[in-house]
């Protein structure tokens, strides 16, 4: 895990270090924020960290993502997180020692939360400055977003609304069982399959009841579902909450686990590990979620999401931006040039 986390982070920060300078604010996500500060040190920037996870220190958020995981005491949750912080810290000090120590003060510093904080309860209480920009835009368009298809269009209009399964970028042991397993699934159910292969290499493939193709549009596609099985995904997770559709979350790793645990807690959906994901388990899931109680909670969930998220977030960005004014030369006439 030390390995995992060291690599890369120097080269990494040193790129960032020379694009730097000239700007007016840093952005980062999750996994280059020690980096990204460093170098925001050293060029006295302002930094806005945008977090798809509430990784901050907290009661609310348990540590261990599980069912009993909930038994553990609130408090031992944030000591545990504080600790996880400070392991990933130790585990890059190295890698970045070679920037030295920077003493200089952030100007600003921002840590943009942009996940759905109701999944997540007491947590706003914890976080006193919190502003919510989970409302990202669902364009059904498809101009926000990847461009869609029109033969998968054609497809989705031609039948009854099919299951999506896809893993993103997370490696599939035998891309070929998976698909012979997820077929037969959807053969018994009475249900098309619409699978995205992602990073699993699987052919391409369009037929009447199947439509194998590399990658979709989820905020286009999702809505057109009648469920999603994935990996939990920060981002996937996101896109079939909008889109109003229950899900089954086969996690992998790092936050995975954890927004399978809070949905599934919450109704919206049935999750387990990648490991156990075989043909028993994913019809129980499927069968799960199928209960009209949950189609029912999955899709009036999705109606509290608003449509500005984006916006809100580029604003918080913005507001911590140095204000800088070209110099603008007058002729004679008092006119620009």
């Amino acid at each position: 895990m030390l390995d995992l986390q060291r690599r890369g982070v120097a080269e990494g920060a040193r790129d960032l270090l020379a694009l730097a300078p000239g700007h007016h604010v840093l952005v980062t996500g999750m996994a280059g924020e020690e980096a990204a500060e460093t170098v925001a040190r050293r060029v006295g920037l302002p930094l806005a960290a945008v977090h798809f996870f509430p990784i901050h220190p907290s009661r609310s958020v348990s540590v261990i993502a599980a069912p009993w995981g909930d038994r553990v005491p609130r408090g031992l949750n944030r000591r545990v997180w504080r600790g996880l912080r400070w392991a990933r810290d130790a585990a890059l000090k190295k890698p970045l020692a070679e920037f030295g120590i920077v003493k200089h003060e952030l100007p600003h510093r921002l840590s943009i939360q942009a996940y759905d904080i109701d999944l997540f309860p007491g947590l706003a209480a914890e976080l006193p400055d919190f502003h919510p920009v989970t409302g990202f835009p669902v364009d059904r368009d498809g101009l926000f977003g990847s461009p869609v298809d029109p033969e998968l269009l054609a497809w989705l209009d031609a039948g009854p609304a099919p299951i999506y399964v896809g893993f993103g970028s997370m490696a599939v042991d035998d891309p070929a069982a998976l698909v012979a397993m997820v077929r037969a699934i959807c053969a018994r159910r009475g249900r098309r399959l619409l699978l995205a292969s992602g990073w699993a290499g699987i052919d391409t493939e369009l037929s009447a009841d199947v439509a194998i193709v590399e990658q979709v549009n989820h905020a286009v596609v999702f809505p057109r579902c009648v469920a999603a099985v994935h990996h939990g995904g920060a981002g996937t997770t996101a896109a079939a909450l909008r889109a109003g559709i229950p899900q089954v979350i086969c996690s992998v790793q790092a936050d995975q686990p954890y927004w399978g645990h809070a949905l599934t807690k919450r109704g919206l959906a049935a999750t387990m590990p990648s490991t156990k994901l075989a043909e028993n388990t994913l019809t129980a899931a499927l069968d799960q979620i199928a209960d009209p109680d949950v189609v029912a909670h999955a899709a009036a969930y999705a109606h509290h999401f608003t449509d500005d998220g984006v916006a809100r977030a580029a604003d918080q960005v913005e507001s911590i931006a140095p204000l800088r004014f070209p110099t603008v030369e007058l002729d004679h006439a008092g006119r620009m040039q």
